[in-house]
């Protein structure tokens, strides 16, 4: 997927806080320490950043009309594998606290909340939403 794609995508999936952009994800990707996992069909990618031993889930996203079919799952656990492969220990990652669906992947992924920044983020009325910070560590 090229930085305007996955632009694209982003901005199918997220409304706020506001998508990101094609120059965004290209300076991202410049990085030796950011990596990005595509599904199949590009519909879905995860993009994360590995540095010593941590790594963090940057964005992930899932075409609307490809949701509930197990790929942000499946990313998420390729997510894990290559932040362990890169050295990371400890993953971490900001969700939007009333963000029902991923919070709920989240979880299921063994991610647990290990901070609150209030107003963080705001919704489509331009109120403020928490960001919740979670956390997996190495077993």
């Amino acid at each position: 997927m090229t930085p305007a794609d996955l632009a694209r995508l982003h901005a199918l999936c997220f409304t706020t806080p506001p998508p990101w952009s094609e120059a965004g994800f290209a300076g991202l990707l410049a990085s030796p320490h950011v990596f990005l996992l595509t599904a199949p069909g590009g519909n879905a990618f995860a993009l994360g950043r590995a540095i010593g031993p941590e790594a963090e889930l940057l964005t992930l996203a899932t075409d609307p009309a490809a949701r509930r079919a197990g790929l942000a799952r499946s990313l998420m656990a390729r997510f894990e594998g290559e932040a362990r492969a890169r050295g990371a220990a400890h993953l971490f990652l900001e969700v939007a606290e009333n963000n029902t669906p991923a919070l709920a992947l989240y979880a299921q992924c063994g991610f647990t909340r290990t901070g609150r920044r209030p107003g963080y983020y705001r919704d489509v009325s331009a109120q403020p939403v928490a960001a919740l910070l979670l956390c997996k560590s190495g077993d």
